[in-house]
């Protein structure tokens, strides 16, 4: 099987822990980072507190390819993103000359000491402008920072998107018209089997036609149709409705 580049993915923000704001960036990072065959491995979510951001952003960044964060990039005081990564590498916050440019430019005389704070990163940050946006991508080692507001985030990741893309994911949809319980063994046998499949089952309520959802998924397309051939054959006779 092709290796697979990994991802871990860090969600910032006590309004995200305390019920307040609905995460969904690690969902839009999750789906794209699939699409681009990339696979993430773990999604944490985390107070804004900047021993907890830096001992995060280290042991994510020792353990994955990338690493993506959301939140707390803001000119307000629990905006400490960029503070905790600078603590959990031990390096200092610096203003960068660019951003502070950008802002000078763009505020003029109105320009205050909130605004200068969205101009500090961790020393040895990449700052990456784009026509396109009002405020440039910042990332720090194989760290990519972004803000918490969707809209922003999303905007920031497609520009950048297609340098994450490796080898694709293979994937198939098997819909059922059966129990869970009733083709486990089979699915236990095929996992065993077939070690660079992923295989997952997913009951779906409410649905006339099927009970049950079988993903099976590689990077391998031989492994992927042999697996699907052997699988296939251990079901139940009008179990199987259709493979998309």
């Amino acid at each position: 099987m092709k290796t697979a580049k990994t991802a871990g993915i860090i969600i910032i923000g006590n309004e995200i822990l305390s019920g307040k704001v609905q995460d969904i960036n690690s969902f839009y990072l999750a789906s794209e980072l699939r699409g681009l065959g990339v696979d993430v491995q773990r999604i944490t979510v985390i107070p804004d507190d900047t021993v907890v951001i830096g001992q995060e952003a280290v042991r994510f960044s020792g353990k994955y390819d990338y690493v993506f964060t959301s939140g707390g990039v803001g000119p307000t005081h629990d905006d400490v993103t960029m503070a905790g990564i600078a603590r959990g590498f031990q390096v200092s916050l610096k203003q960068d000359s660019k951003i502070t440019n950008l802002f000078s430019a763009r505020y003029g005389s109105t320009m205050n000491q909130s605004v200068l704070k969205m101009a500090m990163v961790p020393e040895g940050s990449t700052v990456e402008f784009h026509d396109s946006m009002k405020f440039p991508i910042v990332s720090f080692r194989n760290i990519y920072i972004f803000p918490g507001i969707p809209e922003y985030m999303q905007n920031k990741f497609s520009m950048i998107r297609e340098k994450f893309r490796t080898s694709a994911f293979h994937l198939k949809r098997l819909y059922l018209n059966c129990h869970e319980s009733v083709i486990a063994g089979a699915l236990n046998a095929i996992v065993e089997k077939y070690g660079d499949v992923t295989i997952g089952s997913y009951p779906v309520l409410g649905m006339a036609d099927f009970q049950v959802i079988v993903t099976a998924e590689t990077k391998c397309e031989e492994s992927l149709r042999q697996a699907l051939d052997d699988l296939v054959q251990t079901f139940p006779e009008n179990c199987l409705i259709k493979v998309e």
